[in-house]
């Protein structure tokens, strides 16, 4: 996010493995991910820190960081209150004095991804299982028994937002939205938590 000062520390939830983290050495982040593998690759980035949490219960005093992201996360809730709910929480981690930034980036899966390789559209269902291949090198898979060293395709849950439905979700867990967009077939949005 634009404009954050030195010093500043911030939240990744569902950090996955870490990709974020290390983008500015001169803020400090707290990457959360409820799988515990994918928090001991995130813990790597040092000098950030990565911790086993959950989007929707997270550990965080109130009011206390002066970022956040979360990046394509909220789209695997599988129902609207659930989705809510974990932009509140997150909302709620983040400071709302007047000298911090407290702001949250968000990212989700758009429906409308005509032009994509996927193709949905309005339309389309919005509530969707999209198969993720985990890939076996093909040296192990050479080395391994028959029936052991394949692929293995795993399907995982996505609620496709649709234009205006993540600015909904914000403002229905009580942030404000301060600019929203499009990008690569994903909508986002810069949310606050409204003042006490």
């Amino acid at each position: 996010m634009k404009g954050l000062p030195d010093g500043s520390v911030g939240l990744d939830v569902g950090c996955g493995n870490g990709k974020y983290l290390a983008v500015n050495q001169n803020i400090f982040i707290v990457g959360s991910d409820r799988s515990t593998n994918l928090t001991s690759i995130a813990a790597r980035h040092q000098p950030h820190a990565a911790i086993v949490a959950d989007a929707l219960d997270l550990p965080h005093q109130p009011g206390k960081f002066d970022f956040a992201i979360s990046i394509a996360v909220i789209h695997h809730l599988s129902t609207s209150e659930r989705r809510i709910d974990a932009v509140r929480t997150i909302l709620e981690t983040l400071s709302n004095a007047t000298n911090k930034f407290g702001r949250a980036l968000i990212y989700v899966w758009a429906l409308e991804q005509k032009d994509s390789r996927r193709g949905w559209d309005e339309g389309h269902e919005q509530d969707v299982m999209v198969p993720w291949v985990m890939r076996v090198p093909k040296k192990k898979k050479k080395a391994e028994n028959a029936g052991d060293g394949e692929d293995k395709t795993f399907h995982r849950y996505y609620h496709l937002y649709r234009r205006g439905e993540l600015e909904h979700d914000i403002v229905a867990a009580g942030g404000h939205v301060i600019e929203s967009g499009y990008e690569k077939d994903n909508w986002w949005a810069v949310a606050q938590r409204l003042p006490d």
